[in-house]
């Protein structure tokens, strides 16, 4: 049996799980991202149109546009490499982060890339809209 969280610590640290996953879908925060990025240990993938994407990015993020992801997860990996010319994720990659703009696009492709097997695929919450409000 589940208890309500009898102090401000426990509620608190309930709102921060919660918060970690989206309708189950694992998500990572800004702080999260930034650190990833920086030691390497991110995969990030900018799931706008070619032309959002044109218009400005996460400094090292592939574009692959949400239209065209479950095709290009499910291709063979010399089909995704001569196509975009990066590596195509594995299965068991952890930290393969997805983003759009406001988060909604981002949430569907993890949901998808989730559903295909990619255990370590999470969204970024905050998306571009935030990278671009506190990166400039």
């Amino acid at each position: 049996m589940l208890r309500e969280p009898t102090c401000r610590l426990g509620a608190s640290l309930l709102r921060l799980i919660t918060a970690r996953t989206m309708a189950g879908v694992p998500t990572v925060s800004f702080l999260e991202l930034r650190s990833l990025l920086s030691s390497g240990r991110a995969r990030l993938i900018d799931v706008r149109s070619r032309e959002e994407a044109a218009a400005g990015t996460i400094p090292g993020a592939l574009n692959i546009p949400v239209s065209e992801l479950e095709s290009a997860l499910q291709m063979e990996p010399a089909a995704f490499q001569a196509l975009y010319s990066a590596e195509k994720p594995k299965l068991e990659d952890k930290n393969l982060i997805f983003f759009c703009h406001l988060g909604k696009r981002g949430f569907q492709a993890t949901q998808l890339a989730r559903g295909l097997g990619y255990t370590g695929a999470c969204n970024y919450a905050g998306a571009y809209r935030e990278w671009l409000e506190k990166m400039g």
